[in-house]
């Protein structure tokens, strides 16, 4: 403490004696004593003008100043010298990028029917100009323009429109008398000169082509012929080919498939004669010892399956493609359906086209009712997204199953032949009870593919459906027709074509052709490919097992070639 006192002590020695101002604060307020208020006023003198030097920079940031600043105080820069590279306009004040923006009112409207008028005529009116001195030169932008119009805006009427033509005869459209109503012809309308004969064949071609009708020869249906490719019809016995045989070294009316099916190896025969694609194959019922074909040349061909496996007879009847064929119970007649909108009902033994069906639509697919007391009724699947039911005894449409958004693509019976499925373009699955029109079951999922070509197994427990997403898909067939997660055989290319599947009989193997013209077989448990062959050159379109065969697979091609596999 007295070290400290010493220390103020010669401090105070130090100051001059003559600053009372330096040494008032160590000196001891006295009780009594009256301090002068100027002695502790410590605030800066302000500053005049007359002390302030020119140029002195001011902050920006300042709010308040105590001077008065010269023009050039305020207008220097803020920070150093004068930038020598920057524009006029750069150096310029500026309180947005574009420049400086004066603080202005200008009504909604106002605004919007200026910048309208400005991007429609290229002109708009001087904002600074005050509304009751506007003459030509108080727009900016197409000034000529400005004065051609007069100044006019978008929304201020212009040029008068022309008269409306009147739709009257003999008066003015207020009388009433003569007003023939909003459809009538005009005063001055003419009536349009007939069309010369060569406009009027165009004509015709084009409204046949809208309304998608066929040439008029094409209205009646083709004339049918068969030509028989063996010399006799009749053995010794009186028995035609439709016998089925004894002799073949498998039992073939035997109901009972094979114990143990094997994957075919080899090719061991082809039958040819189609001059294009074959589009579909199906096996004589129960037996499988015929095999029937149509093909895209418009023939229907029946061959034999054992022996020489000759060609037994052509159909011909059909003027476009044959798209689908389907046997009755017995194979005694079958029905086709072909691009001519037409089906025909044959006789297998004679050839004799029995009755012909159509209702001025592509059927793309046919099915008989398999019932034994139902063998008179057959279903359609048409091209204009409809079911179509016929009686075969009076040639007449007894149902329509309308349900669908697309194109019809197969019709298949399950459930004892109660039910049948249906697939569409319209990439769903319906299933209907018989005679009833009316959908009882639709599956339609948004990640399924449209299903052109479906099998049942041949136990009736599951439905094969050809996905077009490269896939098979196994649905149920008994109740629920659910989705079997667990069976989707993969690994061939299909999309864009109806391959139709195949089940061995003892349901070891599902077999299926593809996009490249080979034949895929898939073990059903593991749902693994287990064998590929190169079956044909063009699209295998469809694959066969033989019902009493351990290992024969029937395939047919775009190349119009039918295959024997064993």
């Amino acid at each position: 403490m007295s070290a400290a006192i010493s220390s103020l002590a010669s401090y105070g020695k130090q100051a001059d004696p003559m600053d009372s101002d330096a040494m008032v604060h160590l000196k001891p307020l006295q009780s009594g004593s009256i301090m002068s208020l100027a002695v502790l006023n410590s605030a800066p003198e302000v500053a005049v003008k007359e002390s302030v030097e020119t140029g002195t920079h001011l902050d920006p940031t300042l709010k308040e100043v105590s001077y008065n600043p010269t023009y050039e105080t305020l207008f220097a820069p803020e920070f150093g010298p004068k930038n020598p590279f920057q524009t006029q306009q750069m150096s310029a004040p500026r309180n947005m990028l574009s420049g400086y923006a004066e603080p202005a009112h200008v009504n909604d409207f106002m605004f919007e029917q200026q910048r309208r008028t400005f991007s429609t005529y290229g002109y708009a009116l001087d904002p600074s100009v005050d509304a009751q001195q506007i003459t030509t030169t108080s727009y900016i932008g197409a000034v000529d323009e400005a004065e051609k119009n007069k100044g006019l805006t978008v929304f201020e009427s212009g040029q008068k429109k022309t008269e409306k033509r009147k739709k009257v005869k003999g008066g003015e459209a207020a009388d009433i008398d003569h007003f023939l109503g909003p459809w009538a012809k005009y005063e001055d309308e003419k009536n349009v000169a007939k069309p010369t004969e060569e406009e009027k064949k165009d004509l015709e071609e084009y409204l046949a082509k809208r309304q998608k009708r066929g040439k008029r020869e094409e209205e009646s249906p083709a004339e049918e012929k068969t030509i028989l490719h063996v010399k006799d019809m009749y053995d010794y016995q009186g028995r035609s080919y439709l016998h089925v045989p004894q002799d073949v070294g498998v039992n073939l009316r035997s109901p009972d498939a094979p114990d143990k099916c094997y994957l075919p190896k080899k090719q061991i025969h082809v039958w040819s004669g189609h001059t294009k694609g074959v589009s579909a194959i199906r096996l004589f019922p129960n037996s499988g010892h015929l095999l029937l074909s149509c093909s895209m040349d418009c023939k229907i061909k029946l061959w034999e399956v054992y022996g020489e496996r000759r060609c037994l007879r052509t159909f011909i009847g059909h003027s476009k493609a044959v798209r689908d064929i389907c046997f009755s119970n017995t194979g005694t007649q079958f029905l086709s359906a072909a691009y001519d909108r037409y089906i025909k009902l044959w006789d297998s033994e004679t050839g004799q086209c029995i009755s012909r069906f159509t209702n001025r639509k592509v059927p793309y697919c046919v099915k008989f009712n398999p019932d034994e007391d139902k063998q008179n009724l057959f279903v359609a699947g048409m091209s204009d997204k409809k079911i179509v039911q016929w009686d075969i005894r009076t040639g007449e449409v007894v149902q329509e199953y309308d349900r669908h958004l697309g194109a019809v693509n197969t019709i298949t019976f399950v459930d004892e032949n109660r039910r049948f499925v249906s697939t569409s373009d319209d990439k769903s699955l319906r299933v209907w009870e018989w005679d009833i029109p009316v959908d009882f079951k639709y599956i339609a999922e948004p990640s399924m593919h449209s299903m052109p070509a479906v099998t049942l197994s041949p136990n009736g427990k599951w439905l094969a459906c050809q996905s077009m997403d490269n896939q098979i898909l196994i649905f149920g067939a008994q109740n629920r027709f659910r989705l079997n997660k667990k069976k989707i055989f993969k690994g061939h290319m299909v999309a864009g074509y109806a391959c139709q599947v195949g089940f061995s009989p003892d349901m070891s193997y599902v077999v299926s052709g593809d996009a490249d013209g080979k034949l895929n077989i898939w073990d059903w448990k593991t749902t693994k490919l287990y064998h590929r062959i190169k079956a044909h050159d063009k699209v295998c379109i469809s694959a066969l097992w033989h019902p009493h065969e351990t290992s024969k697979v029937i395939t047919c091609g775009w190349d119009g070639q039918i295959k024997l596999w064993d």
